[in-house]
């Protein structure tokens, strides 16, 4: 039967999310909005309205409006955050680009999005703008927020004399598409509307002691939906400060933390394997942390119980997905006490049910099945994929994660397995069907496929079996993980190769995963 969340539903308002984030600032107008921990230039939460509201009256005059998108191109700074509000004050669509694409991994978003413009960082530029011409943008159509010969930069933005726009969105309309490759297949456009990030906001607001007081670190990046909702937008709705980092660096990460006096740490669980063990950490005065919450992928009890021993704080961990705007289920600050390899419970507003993923029919307590979640956080639907979106959301209004959970009496969730396809890498995904297709092209390769392994740190990570071409008995595991690693974003790379004489698969060409799964390792 359907689990309602044990937590009272919040009214959701039909507003824009600018207008729910920066309706009045009051006496925190004057109070750091975000901090850049690496350089200490600081945004008010008023120099951020401000911001804001020139960024969105300059796109207004260079055409930019309602349902146009913009694709954002960067690493966390403050700018980052005034960029993105910018584009939905513009009555515009933000398009979150992972820092880590090549140009065609980028060409690929900006060309499905439909993007007009692109904004990106001078360090990017050389990926940004084969992208761009790749789609048919302008150089005037790639805006280098720190600037660049040629581009428009975000001082120019910012020198307009002009009035922002009127505002015509709603909550229904659309306010980001971040990418995702949902249970299977190449990444997908998520139509998440302002309803369902104001929604997530709202949720998320009851389960934690977020408050005007908090210091919250942002390492994990804003293009992600977790960085997005979770830190970044999440800051400004408790007026909470945001500490940002462009990319992870352990001395660095620990530097911020310490001198900025952080006391709440979001994470993905390879940083907490740092955290729990690495010498260095002993170094730095981290007393200052109540709370680490770990999300993107599951953090194992054991490496959670080592970092809360270790630094004298709360260890905490959620579930969610990019489809979810993520947060679904999530440990309650005021629950330490729920095992830490479950997941906690549903947020409010919330309904979750479990499906046995082989008959269709709902399973009870204590019995594994895959998750169904139904609530206002809960996605539109894949862009321009009206296939996808029916695979994955039912007309119900179940969106089906392609996670394998069990729940106990209590209503508290557990991940245990996976339906899905999907690798996740250091929290970032991995679609096996993407490397497949890749491995396809090299011209010893005559068959592959790609599973998900755990390595000596049990860090899931893409496996390639690979059947050779009868040309090319001389192809290596370094040659194919080269290949691969050539023409993909880091996190993406093939890191284990086994050849094999014959890719096991159904009637219909389905590649049988299960039975590459089951096979013992075998030397390459």
């Amino acid at each position: 039967m359907p689990v309602r969340s044990p937590y009272p539903d919040v009214e959701i308002p039909d507003v824009s999310l600018f207008d729910f984030l920066f309706d009045g600032f009051g006496d925190r107008a004057g109070a750091p909005a975000l901090i850049d921990g690496s350089s200490g230039t600081t945004i008010t939460f008023a120099e951020l309205d401000g911001m804001v509201r020139r960024i969105a009256a300059a796109l207004a005059e260079r055409g930019i409006g309602a349902g146009d998108v913009v694709g954002l191109f960067a690493p966390n700074t403050p700018h980052y955050a005034a960029m993105f509000h910018g584009v939905l004050r513009a009555n515009a669509i933000v398009t979150s680009v992972n820092s880590l694409y090549t140009p065609g991994e980028l060409a690929h978003q900006l060309a499905d999005s439909g993007a007009k413009l692109l904004v990106t960082i001078s360090a990017f530029l050389d990926r940004a703008t084969a992208a761009a011409a790749e789609v048919g943008l302008p150089a005037d159509a790639v805006i280098v927020l720190d600037g660049a010969e040629g581009h428009p930069s975000l001082r120019d933005l910012l020198a307009t004399t002009a009035e922002p726009p009127a505002q015509t969105v709603s909550g229904a309309d659309t306010a980001v598409l971040p990418y995702s490759s949902g249970t299977t297949g190449r990444a997908k456009g998520v139509v998440l509307t302002h309803r369902n990030l104001v929604a997530n906001l709202l949720q998320i607001e009851q389960m934690g002691n977020v408050t005007s007081e908090t210091k919250i670190m942002a390492v994990l990046p804003f293009f992600h939906i977790y960085g997005m909702t979770v830190m970044m937008n999440q800051g400004l709705h408790c007026r909470s400060t945001v500490v940002t980092m462009p990319r992870f660096d352990l001395p660095e990460f620990l530097r911020i933390i310490s001198e900025y006096k952080i006391d709440r740490v979001y994470i993905a669980p390879p940083v907490a394997v740092a955290l729990a063990k690495h010498p260095i950490v002993d170094q730095y005065d981290l007393s200052c942390i109540d709370v680490i919450f770990s999300g993107a992928a599951p953090l194992d009890a054991e490496l959670g119980q080592a970092v809360a021993k270790r630094l004298g704080c709360t260890v905490l961990q959620g579930y969610g997905m990019t489809e979810l705007s993520p947060v679904s289920h999530c440990m309650p600050d005021n629950r330490p006490d729920l095992h830490l390899n479950s997941c906690g419970f549903a947020i409010p507003n919330v309904v979750s049910k479990l499906v046995d993923p082989e008959t269709g029919q709902e399973v009870g307590v204590g019995e594994r099945g895959e998750l169904w979640v139904k609530g206002p956080n809960v996605m539109v639907g894949y862009l321009n994929n009206p296939e996808a979106t029916a695979i994955t959301l039912d007309a119900d209004g179940y969106l089906h994660t392609g996670d394998v959970a069990t729940v106990d009496a209590d209503g508290v969730f557990t991940i245990v397995d996976r339906v899905k396809e999907l690798i996740k890498y250091k929290g970032y995904q991995v679609p096996p069907a993407e490397l497949e297709a890749l491995l396809l092209t090299h011209d010893k390769i005559a068959d592959a496929a790609v599973i998900g392994v755990r390595d000596g740190e049990g860090e899931e990570v893409p496996k390639a079996f690979v059947v050779r071409q009868e040309s090319g008995a001389d192809l290596t595991a370094d040659d194919v993980m080269a290949y691969v690693a050539a023409r993909i974003a880091p996190h993406k790379k093939v890191r284990v190769v086994e050849f094999i004489d014959q890719i096991p698969k159904s009637a219909s060409g389905k590649i049988l995963r299960k039975d590459l799964r089951a096979r013992e390792p075998q030397a390459t």
